[in-house]
């Protein structure tokens, strides 16, 4: 991955609220095949740098260019080239899953196999059950598998995980991974640290509507513990989290 390669590019980007600044001047890409975290406190501006992003709100100021397209004159060309996670709110509650896929598929124009786009997400098995029906994490994985329907280049969650179990976070986690791996493009927001740790090859960190650092996981930890930090507490080789994913196991749960 390198700048040759950005599929993404953030010039100078400013939001404005009235007195309020949500995002003041922040310039970043996002290379092809990654996975790229926006991280920081509410109120930083990620979510509101995702939605710029994503065409869904226009900038103050500054550009976003998705494939050398910009966002403030193509936004119906970037449509076809991204995937955009919905909220529950978004589904209609009553439909099946196979249902809601034709539906989505109809709106892209597109005609995938709907089994196919479930089994990715390891919901063949739910493939007639009402929206409304299923679990957080079953809903959360099926939000996942209505991005990829247009087969874009690049995807957007917006935290992901929020709200879902160890064992669904887990799962959840090898999802986007494996999205990755087909060659997709991943740009996510998220509260856990382990999250980013886990699944970010780039994170840019974010307070005030800047960004205040930019690099890899493992450079940002290298980084800081370089400069004399030490944790008060010895870190263990595993975690109480571990222990309840070996007691509980790792399998997608059908439920």
């Amino acid at each position: 991955m390198s700048p040759a390669n950005a599929v993404i590019k953030v010039e100078n980007l400013t939001k404005k609220y009235q007195q309020l600044t949500a995002v003041n001047g922040i310039s970043f890409e996002v290379y092809e095949g990654e996975v790229f975290g926006l991280l920081g406190p509410n109120g930083a501006g990620k979510t509101t740098t995702l939605e710029i992003m994503e065409t869904l709100r226009e900038q103050t100021s500054g550009k976003v260019l998705i494939h050398g397209l910009d966002t403030t004159t193509h936004s119906n060309e970037i449509k076809q080239l991204i995937g955009v996670q919905l909220q529950a709110a978004n589904y209609y509650p009553s439909l099946t899953l196979l249902e809601l896929v034709d539906l989505f598929a109809g709106l892209y124009n597109q005609q995938p196999n709907p089994e196919e786009l479930l089994k990715m997400v390891a919901l063949e098995e739910k493939a007639k059950a009402k929206y409304k029906e299923l679990s957080g994490g079953q809903k959360q994985r099926f939000s996942i598998a209505t991005t990829l329907i247009n087969k874009p280049k690049v995807i957007f969650l917006d935290e992901p995980t929020t709200g879902l179990d160890p064992q669904a976070r887990r799962n959840l986690w090898e999802l986007i991974k494996n999205i990755r791996n087909e060659g997709t493009t991943v740009v996510i927001t998220t509260h856990y640290m382990d999250e980013a740790e886990n699944l970010c090859d780039r994170v840019a960190i974010m307070e005030r509507g800047k960004i205040i650092a930019l690099d890899s996981p493992d450079n940002l930890i290298d980084n800081l513990v370089a400069s004399g930090f030490e944790r008060i507490k010895s870190v263990k080789k595993a975690n109480l989290e571990d222990v309840f994913l070996q007691l509980t196991g790792n399998e997608w749960q059908v439920e």
